[in-house]
């Protein structure tokens, strides 16, 4: 929405900014050329290049489907499994199959591009950061000595952000996390500077199931102890997976395995489902819903309730827990094209969660 007008002098400049009339701009900036939905006259702008497809990826149709559930609704993914199983691959797709972005979230991603040092590419493309396990602190929440600058969390507001290897990054990093995944902001404090940076982000983790990665493997035997299986997934601590929303073991892949979906049949259905977010009226994606919007959009009938009601005693499930299950039961309920979360969206969503 920005007007430019071209000048060869200062002088020029000084005219324009005088006068009470400004001459016809030269070039108008108002509406980008992307494809897009319109929902209450607003546009909201996709890709539909695919550079990475889920065509790629050979059978775990349960982690394609969780894939899914995570893009249409911004839900918290934890995948678990055996060295070259596809975790890495089914993150890294899951960037083009995000939902599609209005006017100011494209900005919002151009700016942080600009805050990285990068020339902004202006594409309807979410962004995607992978930090690296060895990464300190100060680099994945910013800050700095003087300064504080922002960091992987803040980059990675509005698009992924990407854990891989989860249990080998600290555990001050780890317990650091739950703030922003709980809040969608981070706060930093410096002497000379304390600032706020949104961080909404979809958070992606891929994790071995042990040291040696093969304990869901059939055919080449697990060389880790008990001790050692124990000792490497309590470094996740249960807070922390409180805040996972759907967790999926994969294992590995058989000669029998297919392609069974692409990235472009999957990006219909998250646009489908964001457009049913939208007309209920919700300005945050299902798994960004507060208390008293879940209340309002998540509502279930006398089966659902009963039904929740079990499993909140069957598993324990906290406070925090009930509500992202009935988020993504809501998320399931949207990709079907159901009004109502039935049962079934219910019980597909208590078992995405790890126990």
């Amino acid at each position: 929405g920005i007007a430019f007008y071209g000048v060869n002098t200062l002088s020029e400049t000084l005219d324009i900014l005088r006068a009470q009339t400004l001459p016809p701009a030269a070039a108008n900036t108002s509406e980008f050329s992307f494809h897009h939905i319109r929902h209450n006259e607003i546009k909201y702008y996709y890709d539909e290049n695919y550079p990475l497809d889920f065509n790629d990826i050979k059978g775990q149709e349960h982690a394609k489907r969780s894939a899914l559930i995570a893009a249409a609704g911004m839900h918290n993914l934890l995948l678990e499994g055996s060295p070259g199983s596809g975790k890495s691959m089914i993150a890294k797709r899951l960037r083009h199959i995000m939902p599609p972005l209005h006017n100011d979230e494209l900005l919002e991603c151009a700016k942080l591009e600009i805050l990285e040092g990068k020339e902004p590419s202006f594409t309807p493309v979410r962004p995607f950061r992978s930090p690296h396990h060895s990464s300190t602190g100060a680099s994945i929440f910013g800050g700095g000595t003087h300064k504080a600058q922002i960091g992987e969390v803040g980059l990675a507001h509005g698009g992924i952000l990407f854990f891989d290897e989860l249990p080998h990054f600290s555990k001050p990093v780890l317990e650091a996390l739950r703030e922003p995944l709980e809040d969608r902001h981070i706060r930093i404090s410096r002497v000379n500077a304390k600032v706020t940076y949104d961080a909404n982000f979809l958070f992606v983790a891929a994790m071995n199931p042990c040291p040696c990665g093969n304990l869901f493997n059939t055919a080449i035997p697990c060389r880790c102890s008990d001790v050692e299986i124990a000792r490497y997934k309590s470094r996740l601590s249960d807070p922390f997976l409180d805040r996972i929303d759907l967790y999926v073991q994969m294992h590995p892949i058989s000669s029998d395995d297919k392609p069974t979906v692409t990235s472009r049949e999957l990006h219909e259905k998250v646009r489908q489902a964001f457009l049913r977010q939208k007309q209920r009226g919700q300005r945050q994606l299902n798994g960004a819903l507060e208390d008293m919007e879940i209340a309002r959009f998540c509502r279930l009938d006398e089966e659902s309730q009963r039904t929740i009601d079990q499993a909140i005693g069957r598993f324990g499930l906290s406070f925090r827990a009930v509500s992202r299950v009935l988020k993504v039961a809501r998320t399931i309920a949207d990709i079907e094209g159901e009004e109502d979360i039935c049962k079934g969206h219910l019980l597909e969503a208590l078992s995405y969660r790890k126990r």
